[in-house]
């Protein structure tokens, strides 16, 4: 019987990989510049509205079929919440207190917290040592991140720090249903789905919260909240599933590691924002922890070992 080939990065799948990193990791400065005239929940709006529009498109030129059942709309509605409205909300109002390239760190535990969820729900996905050992070096680099202080003297900066973790929790737990309610779709399909359940979502929940959002922004904010939709949501999605097929799923975590160093070099370029030592060491803290989680440097060494 033939070996299975496990999936590599080529040169092209290397590039894809780089401007899936760019275009998530431009994700929170586009927000940081929203947020100067768009509350954080008027941002989730317009980031899932247009792009679920633009994916809409998307769908009809390749004519995929949609799902005729209520059943794949309601998961849909569920994914939408878990994948988007929860932690696109969150991410962003924490971004009204704590800088991007911080987000972008702490939003970095995706992957390391996302194996363990998926390891204590999913009966093909076991919990190991190596998961355990990686969540908490994620655990540890977030502590390092947040300081002694956080335990005596907790403050609207710890807050919104956590607020972004939260984030990460709803995407691990997102990409758990995805798989048990999802995996009978289309990509694309399901990209769409859970945008357009997500902005059914959230149309009530920012009109009841911040109103009617107001059109007449700037267009710089413009910009950006196009850019967010366009550029960090639907060409995201498009990229992702692309690398999915090219390089497989444990290639594509890879891009955890890439998102913060692209969202630092645009905050620290563009906005002036600096980050403490501290945040710098809780990433590479949280970096370790994926490594471990992820396993094949671990193996690498120990078979250059022997």
């Amino acid at each position: 019987m033939a070996q299975q080939q496990v999936p590599r990065i080529d040169l092209t799948s290397g590039l894809l990989l780089l401007a899936l990193a760019t275009v998530w990791g431009g994700s929170f400065f586009f927000a940081e510049i929203a947020l100067r005239e768009v509350p954080p929940l008027t941002i989730s709006l317009h980031r899932v509205f247009w792009a679920a529009l633009a994916l809409f498109f998307v769908v009809m030129w390749m004519r995929i079929p949609f799902p005729r059942s209520i059943r794949a709309w309601l998961c849909y509605l569920v994914m939408g919440a878990l994948n988007n409205a929860i932690p696109f909300s969150l991410i962003f109002w924490g971004q009204v207190t704590i800088d991007s390239g911080l987000a972008s760190i702490l939003n970095g535990t995706t992957a390391v917290f996302g194996a363990l969820v998926a390891g204590l729900l999913l009966a093909d996905e076991r919990l190991t040592a190596r998961k355990v050992i990686g969540a908490l070096f994620g655990l540890f680099g977030v502590a390092v991140i947040m300081g002694i202080d956080a335990l005596t003297n907790f403050d609207l900066q710890n807050l919104a720090q956590l607020a972004v973790m939260g984030a990460a929790l709803s995407y691990s737990f997102a990409g758990v249903w995805g798989k048990k309610f999802l995996s009978g779709y289309p990509p694309i399909m399901n990209a769409f789905g859970m945008l357009a359940g997500a902005t059914v979502l959230m149309i009530p929940v920012v009109a009841f919260t911040e109103g009617p959002p107001a059109l007449n922004l700037s267009i710089e904010v413009w910009a950006a909240l196009i850019a967010l939709a366009l550029l960090s949501t639907a060409l995201a999605y498009l990229l992702y599933f692309k690398i999915l097929v090219r390089a497989g799923s444990a290639n594509l975590m890879l891009v955890t590691l890439l998102i913060p160093p692209v969202a630092i070099a645009l905050s620290t370029t563009f906005l002036g924002e600096t980050l403490a030592f501290e945040s710098l060491l809780g990433f590479a803290i949280i970096a370790v922890g994926l490594a471990i989680t992820d396993g094949r440097l671990l193996d690498r060494l120990t078979r250059t070992s022997h």
